[in-house]
């Protein structure tokens, strides 16, 4: 398998940063030499459109700047769509994985593939504050794109969130998991 490159984008203080060093984690640990997550840093306020990138591949990676064109792109907040092009660069058989209320049908991407769950209320149904979706978005994410056992990414959930409800962040996971819709829009 070649390289996977995910671009994540959310706002300052969601943890689209601390879910891609899950995803990173996880996969690493099952194989993938190359698991960098590369997180952005800027001046960015909580609230603020952020991205952060992780590329997978078995080989080491020697790239470490962000990704333009991405196989993935994972949207913690349906409400980007208004600020930010999630989709600028996306590869013609991309992905894009996407925290919304509205079903797949109220989105037109130009005919890429398309996950959609709503992580907000799942992530609350699991127990979780408002707007802690960093761990329902990466259950989405694995529905939509197996590369990494669901197993092995929810015990690195737990394991990230030791102290902090690993639990109900784990329920999350397999919340969004089963309850994402995937198809093209």
């Amino acid at each position: 398998m070649p390289m996977t490159e995910i671009r994540w984008h959310g706002r300052g203080g969601q943890g689209a940063i601390t879910a891609s060093k899950i995803v990173a984690t996880a996969a690493f640990d099952n194989g993938f030499t190359g698991a960098v997550m590369i997180p952005t840093f800027g001046t960015e306020r909580r609230g603020a459109p952020i991205f952060s990138s992780l590329k997978i591949a078995r080989e080491k990676i020697y790239d470490l700047s962000p990704i333009e064109t991405p196989d993935i792109v994972v949207v913690l907040d349906h409400l980007l769509l208004d600020e930010v092009d999630v989709a600028k660069g996306l590869k013609e058989d991309g992905l894009i994985v996407l925290n919304t209320p509205k079903p797949l049908s109220a989105y037109d991407f130009g005919g890429v593939r398309l996950a959609v769950a709503d992580v907000n209320a799942l992530s609350a149904e699991a127990g979780l504050p408002p707007g802690r979706v960093n761990s329902g978005i990466i259950g989405a994410l694995c529905r939509a794109f197996d590369i990494v056992p669901f197993e092995a990414v929810l015990a690195e959930i737990e394991a990230e969130f030791d102290g902090k409800k690993p639990k109900a962040n784990a329920e999350a996971a397999r919340l969004a998991y089963e309850n994402t819709t995937v198809g093209v829009a």
